[in-house]
C-alpha cells in the first residue's frame, strides 16, 4: 500500500471549508437578485397600470396630465427692427392649473375663477374641476395681474406654473412678417417659424435655450415705414371699399424688405385670429395676375434683346385675333405707337406686338431669369408657386406680355421691378440685414445698365404724363407703372372687378426703393369715371411715398430741371 503524503490530510479540510464558504456567499447574492427582480416587476406593474388608466381615462384629462409632465417653456430670442425697436419678446406669464382631488367645493372655486377670467365660464372647465384627475390645466398664458387676482382669492386646489408668453408690442403692425408661436412657444408661421427651422430648434433639442437670454434677431424691416404703409392701406381699403390690400417696400440695391403688408391681417398676440380664412399672407402666399405692371417687364425684355429700341413703333390700329381670343386696348389710340407711347398709353396691342418681335421662347427664359416661374427664395416660409399657363403658346405669351395668364405673388412683382431699375441685377429678397457688397455676391445680371436706364425713363414719363400722374410727389421724382387686372370669376374675366396695382420707385434719377401697392376689388367712388388703378392705388402710393421718404433718409430735390436720366438710343 502506497504511503500517503502527510500534506493531503491537511489540505482536505481546507477544501471543504472553502466550498462551505462559497455556498454561504451565493445564498445572499441569489436573495438580492430575487428582491431586485421583484422590485423591477412592481415598478413596471405600477407604470403599466398607470398607462392603462390614462388610456381608458377621458382624453382631455389624459392630455392634461401628460402636459403637466412636459418640459418648461423654452426661451425665444427678441426680434428687432433695423433700428433696434422690439417687434417680439418674451414676457412673464403663468398657466392656471387645478388639483381636483384637493378641491372641497368645485362650484365655489368655479365662481371665483370666472370672476377674474370670464372666458372660463364653460361646461368644460366646470367638468375639469369636478373630475377625479390629479391635475388639469384650466388656462394657459394668463397675465401676472390675473395670476395675482386669482391668488388673492385663496381658492383651494388651484395653482400656477410660471412660464413665458410671446408678446408683440406692435400688435397687427407686422403680423405677417413676424408670424406667431403656439402655446408651447414653437414658431408656427412667419419669421418665428424661420428662426426655429434655421437654428432655434436645434438649440432646444440640445437643451441650450431653457431660461436663457438669447441673442436678438435683427430684421431689415423698418417699423416706422411698416406702420405708415399699413396705415395708408387701411385707409385706402376703407375709402375705396376694397376686399383686401397688399404692399411691399424694397431696397433696390440690397433686396432688403423694408416693409411688407397684407390686409386683412391679425394680432399675433391672439393666435386664433391667424386661423381665420381671410388672414392669408397675400403678399407672399397669394398669386395674382398683376396686369399692366408686367408691361415694364415686356419692354425691358424687348429692349435688352436688341430686336427693339426706343425709337421703334408698332401698329396698334386694330385688335389682334389669335386662338379664338381678341386682344384690344382699354382706351385705344387706333394708330401706330412708339415704344414710349405704348408704355405711357398702356397699349395691350403694342405690348403684344413687341413680345412677338422677341419670341415666345425668349419670353419664357426672361421670366425665369426674373424668378417669376418659381417660388422666391427668402426667409418667410409662406411662399406660393406661380401659376404658369398650361401651354406657353402664342396666345399665352401675348397675354402674359401685359400681365394676364401668369399669376405671381406681389413680392415676385416687386423684386422684378427692382431688377428693372437697379441696373439690371436680380437679387433675391431678404428680411434680414444685407449690405450692398453682400447683395452683389448673390446678384444675377438680367438686363444691361442701358436697358435699365431706358426703363427708368419710361417709368418717369408715365408719372409725368401717363396713367401714373397721381403718384407724383414733389421733390422725389417718382416713376412707375399702373396695373388694372380683370379678375377671373367662374372661369371668365369679370368686367369691373379688378386687382389694381402700382409698381413705383423713387427717386428715378438714382432709384433707392421700390414701392408696390395693390387693392383687391376697389369700388368706383361717386364722381369717378372708373375704378381702375389710376383712380385709387396710384394716389395711395403718393401718400405712402410722401410719408416714408423722409424716414428712409431720401432727400427731396426741388431744383427745377434737376432730374436727369441719361438714355442712349
Amino acid at each position: 500500500m502506497a504511503a500517503l503524503e502527510p500534506t493531503s490530510f491537511l489540505k482536505a479540510p481546507e477544501a471543504r471549508k472553502k466550498r462551505v464558504m462559497q455556498s454561504t456567499v451565493r445564498e445572499p447574492a441569489k436573495s438580492r437578485i430575487i428582491i431586485a427582480m421583484m422590485a423591477f416587476f412592481c415598478v413596471f406593474t405600477v407604470i403599466g397600470g398607470r398607462l392603462v388608466m390614462l388610456g381608458s381615462a377621458d382624453t382631455e384629462e389624459a392630455r392634461e396630465y401628460i402636459s403637466y409632465r412636459s418640459p418648461t417653456l423654452m426661451s425665444r430670442p427678441d426680434i428687432l427692427d433695423r433700428n433696434g425697436d422690439i417687434l417680439a419678446t418674451d414676457i412673464r406669464s403663468a398657466d392656471l392649473v387645478a388639483y381636483p382631488k384637493k378641491i372641497p367645493d368645485p362650484d365655489e372655486v368655479f365662481e371665483g375663477l370666472i370672476s377674474v377670467l370670464p372666458h372660463l365660464d364653460t361646461p368644460t372647465i366646470e367638468k375639469r374641476l369636478k373630475s377625479e384627475a390629479s391635475f388639469v390645466y384650466l388656462d394657459r398664458e394668463i397675465s401676472m395681474s390675473q395670476r395675482d387676482a386669482i391668488h388673492d382669492l385663496g381658492l383651494p386646489g388651484i395653482g400656477f406654473e410660471e412660464t413665458q408668453r410671446r408678446f408683440y408690442p406692435g400688435g397687427n403692425t407686422a403680423a405677417h412678417i413676424l408670424g406667431t408661436v403656439d402655446v408651447d412657444g414653437n414658431g408656427i408661421s412667419g419669421l418665428e417659424k424661420y428662426i426655429d427651422t434655421a437654428w432655434l430648434k436645434d438649440l432646444r433639442d440640445l437643451g441650450f435655450t431653457s431660461n436663457k437670454t438669447l441673442e436678438p434677431v435683427q430684421l431689415s424691416v423698418d417699423l416706422r415705414v411698416q406702420y405708415a404703409v399699413r396705415d395708408e392701406l387701411v385707409r385706402a381699403m376703407e375709402y375705396y371699399k376694397a376686399k383686401a390690400a397688399m404692399g411691399v417696400v424694397l431696397d433696390v440695391h440690397t433686396g432688403e424688405v423694408i416693409s411688407m403688408v397684407s390686409l386683412p391681417d391679425y394680432d399675433p398676440n391672439d393666435r386664433r385670429e391667424a386661423l381665420l380664412p381671410d388672414r392669408l399672407n397675400r403678399t407672399t402666399a397669394g398669386v395674382f395676375e398683376m396686369g399692366s405692371v408686367f408691361k415694364g417687364i415686356t419692354v425691358a425684355m424687348a429692349l435688352d434683346s436688341g430686336h427693339v429700341n426706343l425709337g421703334d413703333s408698332f401698329d396698334a390700329r386694330r385688335p389682334i385675333r389669335a386662338g379664338g381670343r381678341m386682344i384690344d386696348d382699354f382706351h385705344g389710340k387706333k394708330r401706330i405707337l412708339s415704344v414710349p407711347e405704348i408704355f405711357t398709353y398702356s397699349s395691350n396691342i403694342g405690348t403684344a406686338r413687341m413680345m412677338l418681335a422677341v419670341g415666345i421662347d425668349e419670353q419664357r427664359k426672361f421670366m425665369e431669369k426674373l424668378g417669376l416661374t418659381t417660388p422666391l427664395r427668402t426667409e418667410i416660409p409662406e411662399r406660393a408657386m406661380p401659376l404658369l399657363p398650361p401651354r406657353w403658346n402664342e396666345v399665352a405669351a401675348m397675354t402674359i406680355s401685359f400681365g394676364h395668364g401668369l399669376s405671381v405673388t406681389p413680392l415676385h412683382t416687386a423684386v422684378a421691378g427692382a431688377t428693372l431699375v437697379n441696373g439690371g441685377k436680380f437679387i433675391n429678397p431678404t428680411f434680414l440685414p444685407r449690405t450692398e457688397e453682400e447683395a452683389s455676391k448673390v446678384a444675377t445680371q438680367v438686363i444691361s445698365q442701358e436697358t435699365s436706364d431706358a426703363v427708368r425713363l419710361l417709368n418717369r414719363m408715365n408719372v409725368k404724363n401717363g396713367s401714373g400722374r397721381r403718384a407724383a410727389v414733389p421733390g422725389y421724382d417718382v416713376g412707375g407703372k399702373t396695373g388694372t387686372s380683370q379678375k377671373v370669376i367662374d372661369g371668365r374675366y369679370a368686367e369691373g372687378i379688378y386687382l389694381n396695382s402700382f409698381l413705383g420707385s423713387f427717386p428715378m434719377g438714382d432709384p433707392q426703393y421700390i414701392v408696390l401697392l395693390s387693392l383687391d376689388e376697389p369700388q368706383k367712388l361717386e364722381g369717378q369715371p372708373y375704378a381702375t388703378a389710376g383712380w385709387n392705388v396710384v394716389p395711395t402710393t403718393a401718400s405712402v411715398i410722401r410719408r416714408i421718404a423722409p424716414m428712409l433718409g431720401v432727400k427731396p430735390n426741388f431744383i427745377e430741371g434737376g432730374e436727369t436720366i441719361a438714355v442712349s438710343y
